[in-house]
């Protein structure tokens, strides 16, 4: 039976509507005025600090905290709840002056100048201390305030820093990993090119100008600068819960990130928050999946959307408009897949800086007759129809695609068979064969539970770690259905390459080795041609001579030296079964095989829907939540069958076929 998770805030028990505001750009008299409009809007969360720091602290020894009193009085008094952040991603230009530690460093070690943001270095002690202060100071002085539903430390951590600090922080780092040098060098395999370390002093980040051939190192220092900065999160986040037990706390990550290990960081967060930036003509697919994936973070629980364009970007190379009626279309899709919000950057575009041009609420005309604000208006409406009939409602799977940012990290380092692995690229693949079909996924880590599921799909996991191998093992004995390709079970969690070959302790449940990896130029392809004479597929990018030893043979290739040899297996094991695609092949051929496997597993979609109409599930113990989003721009007939329905968001009760309009939505209970 489907749980239903607890509100995010007892003070706020529905979705949140609302997003960045930056008072401190603008006077008292335009604070006024963007209350009421925040309220004629329907917005009931304003995501206030983000970038104050030098507004809240002047000086190291003065604090000017009445302007913010104002704001958030202000916001309370219109019944606008706040999300208070600490503005630790942009240091004062007098603490980069006076503790020039505070800075980063690039990739050769050089110390960075003041300005931009996120110019810190995650171990200088001077950072931490500073940062914690202001975190403990909001904390004290807005703890008990109201309007206050959530803490947001800091903003969109990232990057990494190469300085002599962060070197010292990383060699004790590896000491308590490794315990000796003899360990270590053992697992880095530093014997190539004679790179064996002899003290602990000799071990230097991986600068551009120094050693960043060695593997090991390489990953280990991607999963140090990750811990250093999830440890800046944790000191902010100490200081605020000490004083503040009740108040939940959370960052804004950004989807698949690969400097950061988001499944690291989720541990310790109360929720997961993200920032929604795709391409206007981003498929629905890919936004969908990182949906997906953020929501997988803390294993299914509900996250935020903390930030999202009301209009267009300005950052990318074309920066399209939101055509009428997408932004609501997409809000929606987040709601469906797990979001408990629709948050936006931001209210009112500043008239500076970089992001003058960036799409909001309030444009620079300040004007309320705008297409943007009557959409958010009547988002805003719908929302507060909604109420608390979705917040907290689970999305349930029986298919789950696993994701590892070690397993990206190393893979991209690798040098060979090809440059570019499109490793991101080809878990969104896989992934959008399940999406096109409205199976709802899951996305797992190599951590998780893969017991709760009855397809697991792992594209390219090409490190193993010994604990994920048990799992997919005793997954499969089980009776799971197992799923992957070329590339896979190539080296351990040390970035070492496994002594028996490939794939790797993956070889018994998958009941094949691969002999040799072909690398496939942009116009070559190859060919899937299946055994039972079905169908032919074209393949490309890599491609594995593969033989097959326990498993049946499903396709062989096509052309080549390695032509008539297996391209698809698949391998019976305890109760379950393992396949293994041996190149990157199109969706003309992922739609019928994940076709076929759903098939056995009895997996179907909710509704048949024309190509682009998607329906997602959200369900809790006593109903079921249908959402029919139409991503096409024309309208279309969807047939909900013989069973009434309300809709959530007009009252009426419907079944049979509907039209949805296009980019349209309806909300089914």
């Amino acid at each position: 039976m489907s749980r239903r998770y607890p509100p995010v805030s007892s003070k706020a028990p529905y979705l949140w509507h609302g997003g960045d505001y930056n008072p401190e750009q603008w006077s008292p008299e335009v604070w006024s005025e963007d209350f009421r409009l925040m309220q004629k809007a329907g917005i009931t969360a304003a995501t206030v600090g983000v970038f104050s720091w030098v507004s809240l602290q002047p000086a190291e020894d003065r604090f000017t905290f009445e302007w913010l009193d104002e704001v958030i009085d202000g916001l309370h008094a219109h019944g606008i709840n706040v999300i208070l952040a600490t503005p630790s991603a942009a240091q004062p230009a007098w603490m980069s002056q006076a503790y020039p530690d505070v800075l980063r460093s690039d990739a050769n070690g050089v110390r960075k100048q003041h300005g931009q943001r996120v110019n810190y270095c995650p171990n200088s002690p001077n950072y931490r201390r500073l940062s914690a202060d202001m975190a403990r100071r909001l904390a004290e002085r807005y703890g008990q305030h109201p309007a206050v539903i959530l803490w947001h430390v800091s903003n969109e951590y990232g990057s990494a820093c190469y300085c002599d600090t962060c070197a010292g922080k990383f060699r004790e780092w590896l000491q308590a990993k490794y315990g000796t040098l003899d360990e270590l060098n053992a697992r880095w395999w530093t014997r190539f090119w004679g790179h064996t370390y002899t003290a602990w002093d000799q071990i230097m980040p991986p600068r551009e100008n120094a050693e960043f051939l060695t593997h090991g190192l390489n990953v280990d220092y991607f999963r140090f600068m990750s811990d250093s900065q999830l440890d800046c999160y944790r000191n902010e986040r100490d200081a605020l819960r000490a004083i503040t037990p009740d108040i939940p706390i959370t960052t804004n990550l950004m989807g698949a990130y690969k400097p950061l290990d988001y499944r690291r960081w989720a541990q310790e967060l109360d929720v997961v928050s993200w920032d929604c930036y795709p391409n206007p003509n981003h498929a629905p697919a890919d936004i969908a999946f990182l949906h997906d994936l953020t929501r997988g973070l803390k294993d299914g629980q509900p996250f935020l959307l903390m930030e999202q364009t009301p209009s267009s970007q300005n950052w990318q190379e074309i920066n399209a408009l939101k055509r009428p009626g997408v932004l609501r279309l997409w809000s929606y899709l987040a709601v469906a897949h797990g979001a408990d919000s629709v948050l936006y950057f931001q209210w009112r575009r500043g008239r500076g800086g970089c992001e003058k041009l960036h799409g909001a609420v309030i444009e620079h005309a300040g004007r309320e007759d705008t297409r943007v604000f009557r959409e958010v208006s009547q988002l805003g409406a719908e929302l507060h129809t909604l109420g608390d009939q979705v917040i907290g409602a689970a999305v349930d799977a029986r298919v789950a695609i696993l994701f590892d940012w070690d397993n990206w990290h190393a893979l991209d380092d690798a040098i060979g068979p090809v440059r570019d692995k499109r490793y991101l690229d080809t878990v969104r693949k896989h992934y959008a064969a399940f999406y096109r079909k409205n199976i709802t996924v899951d996305v797992v880590f190599a951590d998780s539970d893969l017991s709760k599921y009855e397809i697991v799909v792992a594209p390219m996991l090409y490190m193993v770690k010994a604990e994920t191998a048990q799992q997919i093992e005793a997954f499969v004995a089980k009776g799971g259905t197992f799923v992957t390709t070329y590339m896979s079970g190539l080296v351990d969690e040390n970035d070492l390459a496994f002594e028996n070959g490939y794939p790797g302790p993956l070889s018994k449940v998958l009941g094949v080795w691969v002999e040799e990896i072909d690398a496939l130029y942009e116009d070559q392809t190859n060919t899937i041609i299946m055994a039972d004479r079905s169908g032919a597929y074209p393949c490309r990018h890599i491609a594995d001579v593969v033989h097959a030893e326990t498993a049946q043979v499903l396709a062989t290739f096509g052309s080549d030296f390695y032509a008539g040899m297996p391209a698809v297996t698949r391998n019976a094991y305890g109760n379950g079964a393992a396949y293994y695609i041996a190149s990157d092949a199109d969706p003309a051929f992922l739609d019928p095989f994940y076709r076929d496997v759903l098939q056995q597993k009895g997996i179907g979609a909710p509704l048949k829907t024309p190509s682009g109409v998607e329906v997602a599930l959200r369900t809790q113990a006593d109903k079921t939540i249908m959402f029919v989003l139409n991503h096409n721009p024309r309208a279309v007939t969807v047939d909900l069958g013989v069973v009434e329905r309300r809709d959530l968001l007009t009252g009426d009760v419907v079944s049979g076929s509907v039209i949805v309009d296009g980019y349209g939505v309806h909300i089914l209970s």
